[in-house]
Formats: structure tokens, C-alpha cells, sequence
């Protein structure tokens, strides 16, 4: 009896802060943003029309040098694009695109080589206000040197008012939070991962040395 009590006990802590930390997760979501940032580069995250809006309007703008747009559909051109989403001159010299990332991971990954490949230091990084959390979590650990402006977009599909009082919204935004509990789990493991292969490197180099 005392282990049955224990064990309801226990679910109904990690029920209690669970959905503390799920309230307070949609309660600091960045709002969007309206001032306009500027750094080496700019990364735009597919899953919306108003990412790349913002994202082209930004480079059109000279908020950076360069923008990666990361996660395009194979059949959609650069110059589909363009079209779509009013790129100028700008876009067409300076903007990249990625059809390789499939995930916010491999968002991530493309863009820490994109940057590395052109020497970028910081990078403002596009996408919707619900996903940022996540984003920057995964970008922190893909390229932790490189410092990452959140641009925060408000998809016209979702409405945050009253979130709760819609189905859709709560459901979106409570798999945006186990998600995003998932990926500090995965990065803060890769993190330990990248410390203990740093130490043993380097006592495998103190030992050559001696």
C-alpha cells in the first residue's frame, strides 16, 4: 500500500510540474518582433509563409549579409521563391537554399556548416514565435561560439489568444513542448558527449607528451 501511494504520489508531482513548466514554456514564448536586427547572416526555417516573408524582407533590408533559407522542398526553385516571397536583387545574390534538413536538428546542422563555410559570428535566426524555444536550443548546440538573434514570427494560422480555449493551438503547442523537452535532453547529452571526447583527447595527447 505505502508503494502504490508513493507511486501515485510521484505522478501526480511530475503531472504538477510538468504542466507548470508547459505554462510557463507558452507564457515566455518571444513575441514577434519588430525592430529590425542585424548580423552576419540570416536563417530561415521552412514550416510557413510568414518565416520567409520576414526572413526575405530582412536581407532586402541589409540586416545581413546572406541568408539560408533550410529545409526546401527539392521541387521548389530559388527563383520560386523569389516570386513567392518578393526577393529583389538582394535575394538573388545572397540568398542560399537547402533541401537536405528534414527536422529542426538537421536545420541546425546545415546551418552551422553554412556559417562556418562563410565565417559568420552571429546569425539572426527566422522562424514561428511556438518553435523558437526549440530553434535555439538546437542551433546553441550546433554552433555554440556563434551568436543567435531570435526573430519570431506569429503564423496567421494560429491565434495565441485564449490558446487554451482552442484545441488545435493546445495540441500544437503542447507537441512543441515535449519536442522541445526532447531536444534539451538530446543536446545536453551531446554536450557531455563533446566535453568527455575533448578530455580524453586531450589526456591521450598529455600521455604522448610525457
Amino acid at each position: 500500500m505505502k508503494l502504490l501511494l508513493r507511486i501515485v504520489g510521484f505522478l501526480l508531482l511530475f503531472a504538477v510540474l510538468y504542466t507548470a513548466g508547459f505554462l510557463l514554456f507558452v507564457a515566455t514564448l518571444p513575441k514577434p518582433d519588430t525592430r529590425m536586427p542585424h548580423a552576419d547572416g540570416i536563417v530561415a526555417l521552412t514550416g510557413g509563409g510568414a518565416r520567409l516573408d520576414a526572413a526575405v524582407l530582412l536581407l532586402e533590408h541589409r540586416a545581413a549579409k546572406r541568408l539560408l533559407i533550410t529545409g526546401v522542398f527539392e521541387t521548389t526553385s530559388k527563383e520560386e521563391l523569389a516570386r513567392r516571397f518578393h526577393g529583389g536583387e538582394r535575394f538573388a545574390c545572397c540568398a542560399d537554399v537547402d533541401y537536405t534538413a528534414e527536422d529542426t536538428h538537421d536545420n541546425a546542422q546545415q546551418a552551422a556548416e553554412w556559417a562556418e563555410a562563410h565565417g559568420y559570428r552571429s546569425l539572426i535566426v527566422v522562424t514561428a514565435r511556438y518553435h523558437m524555444p526549440r530553434s535555439l536550443a538546437e542551433f546553441g548546440a550546433a554552433m555554440p561560439e556563434v551568436r543567435l538573434l531570435p526573430y519570431a514570427v506569429e503564423p496567421a494560422s494560429i491565434d495565441m489568444n485564449a490558446w487554451w480555449r482552442r484545441p488545435g493551438t493546445l495540441h500544437l503547442l503542447h507537441g512543441e513542448y515535449a519536442k522541445y523537452l526532447a531536444a534539451l535532453v538530446m543536446t545536453s547529452l551531446h554536450k557531455k558527449d563533446a566535453v568527455s571526447t575533448r578530455h580524453n583527447e586531450n589526456t591521450s595527447k598529455a600521455g604522448l607528451a610525457s
